[in-house]
């Protein structure tokens, strides 16, 4: 039986964590997507997570919310706003931040580092949370990469997209859409990416 997920929010999107569980979480920086869609993802995810805690989610609710995060991925591929990894410095920086305690705080299955968004498949090992793994990679590389570019302000936005991997057929599924993120978006041999490949006809781990 599947272990209770719990819902937490900030006044921002909602996330659904669960014990042993593993996540696909995406975050990008602060001008990777226009405001006015940002504020309807984000009352489309609320609406959402209201009618599931109510128990009253339709399935075109949840279609809708679907076809919004495909834009949304659609959008980022675009490479909008100053898409600072597309600096291999920058780029580096965030890609060796992930994977440096895969296997002390969590554990990897898919990383890639697009010019202005990030994504991680990943399971928390022991006391690591959802929200302190991604506290810990967002403020770390956010001074790093300020110093490299010599700026100051905020590098990433606050929030992020979560979302629990439920099976293996949807674990396979996540895995080569990470992996195969840059080639979509047109950027051959492009260095930033974690390629467990060989996951791909396994399935989720257990």
């Amino acid at each position: 039986m599947p272990l209770p997920a719990t819902i937490r929010t900030r006044g921002y999107l909602p996330h659904w964590e669960q014990d042993r569980a593993t996540y696909f979480v995406t975050f990008r920086l602060t001008d990777s997507l226009p405001r006015d869609f940002v504020d309807r993802l984000q009352r489309q995810r609320r609406r959402t997570a209201a009618a599931r805690r109510a128990g009253t989610a339709t399935p075109a609710d949840l279609k809708d919310l679907r076809l919004l995060v495909r834009k949304t991925e659609r959008s980022l591929d675009a490479g909008r706003g100053d898409a600072f990894m597309m600096n291999p410095r920058v780029a580096k920086i965030v890609f060796e931040s992930v994977i440096h305690f895969n296997d002390h705080r969590y554990r990897l299955y898919a990383v890639c580092v697009m010019p202005n968004h990030v994504h991680v498949v990943f399971s928390p090992i022991a006391t690591c949370t959802l929200a302190s793994i991604l506290h810990s990679w967002k403020s770390h590389t956010a001074h790093a990469a300020n110093l490299v570019l010599s700026r100051r302000g905020h590098f990433w936005q606050h929030e992020y997209f979560d979302h629990l991997v439920r099976n293996s057929e949807s674990f396979a599924r996540i895995v080569r859409y990470v992996t195969e993120n840059p080639e979509r978006a047109g950027l051959h041999n492009w260095p930033w990416v974690w390629p467990f490949r060989h996951l791909l006809g396994r399935g989720r781990p257990n």
